[in-house]
């Protein structure tokens, strides 16, 4: 895997994709610039080497071209901020004028072009766009795994134009950390699996089930799993089409010696409302008309003991509808046995947005091993799919 720490960029221009698809308030101001924070080494190390750096990314998806809401114009003193120097702007991302700003950069500085996806090119991936922007660099650097499985311009197919090309800081880190899970996580490995629907971790949980000794199952998800078992489950979240499914990966998992995790209580509701009347139960006899929002106590106490014997831990999805405060407990706990395994010295990635999402709300990011910025290509990778953005950067150039 070749990274930037395998370049000197000493005299070179380093065209970098990066993820500064950040959110933004009414007043265009950032409001979370996690994903601006974590490119910063990788344009530091340049700039350290001596290196000139042309930065690209998109934000948001803008449909009726240049729109002043989406422009990367916003993030240009936050990054300045953070970069800890002036920052250079362009208000376009390709033709002339963009070239000749690039070309007019000093040894360490930063120029930051408009968002890529101002071109619908971008998206569709236009050779003739790509090559283009090949033009604003010496070397090609990826580091924006949370588009890697975009087959976009500016992820794949500029690569091609380029003889020397790596994977930035963000995109090397989380290839390592999630590899670390898939292939050589020490044992007991636990997969925590949660969300609405089992349909859209089907695939991960089939891809897991010869890498892992413990999967937990928790969210909406785990209703159709308990339906399929002949519990009742009331009006909670159920996919009636994926009942056979559900019970086919409790029958792999029994052949493959892993160890399933189901809830065994759930905190129940008489309608989707933080402020509706609750009660717990057994999962498996929820009455009419009420629904799970959240695992029960006995569960959280049971996930808990298997998370804190557990060496490897990946987490993907909460366990309950935590963005209601009233129901947030059993995310909570399980986040909270997964910094305590952590502190024991096992290694713990969390990953995907809810998850992500829940333990910035605990205050609990830092205390885990690995949080990865990934969203949907970290699914798609623990799914076993090749990333374009990956395979790029080991193609054969023009």
């Amino acid at each position: 895997m070749r990274t930037i720490d395998d370049y000197n960029f000493s005299g070179k221009t380093a065209l970098i994709r990066v993820d500064f698809n950040v959110p933004l308030n009414e007043k265009f101001e950032v409001t979370d610039d996690t994903r601006i924070r974590a490119a910063i080494p990788t344009i530091k190390k340049i700039i350290a080497d001596g290196g000139r750096v042309v930065l690209m990314s998109h934000l948001g998806r803008p449909k009726h071209g240049a729109e002043n809401k989406f422009s990367l114009q916003h993030v240009v003193n936050p990054l300045a901020e953070l970069l800890g120097q002036e920052v250079a702007f362009v208000d376009d991302c390709v033709g002339d004028k963009v070239v000749a700003e690039a070309k007019k950069l000093n040894n360490k500085q930063v120029l930051l072009l408009e968002n890529l996806r101002f071109y619908k090119q971008e998206t569709a991936g236009t050779e003739d766009f790509a090559q283009q922007l090949a033009l604003l660099g010496d070397i090609y650097v990826n580091d924006a795994f949370g588009t890697a499985h975009r087959a976009h311009a500016s992820t794949t197919v500029v690569a091609k134009f380029f003889k020397e090309k790596c994977f930035g800081y963000v995109m090397a880190n989380e290839l390592k950390n999630i590899d670390k899970v898939l292939n050589s996580g020490n044992k007991p490995v636990t997969a925590i699996i949660g969300g609405a629907k089992v349909s859209g971790k089907i695939l991960i949980i089939n891809q897991l089930l010869d890498k892992i000794d413990n999967l937990i199952i928790g969210g909406g998800m785990a209703y159709t799993f308990i339906k399929a078992q002949g519990g009742s489950v009331g009006a909670s979240l159920v996919e009636d089409d994926k009942l056979e499914i559900a019970n086919e990966i409790l029958v792999k998992a029994k052949e493959k010696s892993v160890n399933i995790c189901l809830p065994m209580d759930t905190v129940i509701a008489d309608k989707f409302d933080n402020e509706a009347n609750q009660k717990s139960c057994l999962i498996n006899e929820i009455p009419d008309g009420w629904m799970g929002l959240d695992i029960g106590m006995e569960t959280e106490l049971s996930y808990a003991d298997v998370i804190e014997k557990s060496s490897t831990i990946l987490w993907n999805g909460p366990m309950g509808v935590f963005e209601f405060s009233n129901f947030e407990s059993g995310t909570k706990k399980v986040a909270e046995a997964i910094v305590k395994a952590t502190k024991q010295g096992a290694f713990s990635l969390v990953g995907g947005g809810d998850s992500v999402a829940a333990t910035n709300k605990f205050g609990l990011a830092k205390e885990v091993s690995y949080v990865s910025t990934g969203g949907g290509a970290m699914l798609e990778y623990l799914e076993g799919k090749v990333l374009p953005g990956v395979n790029a950067i080991s193609l054969t150039p023009n």
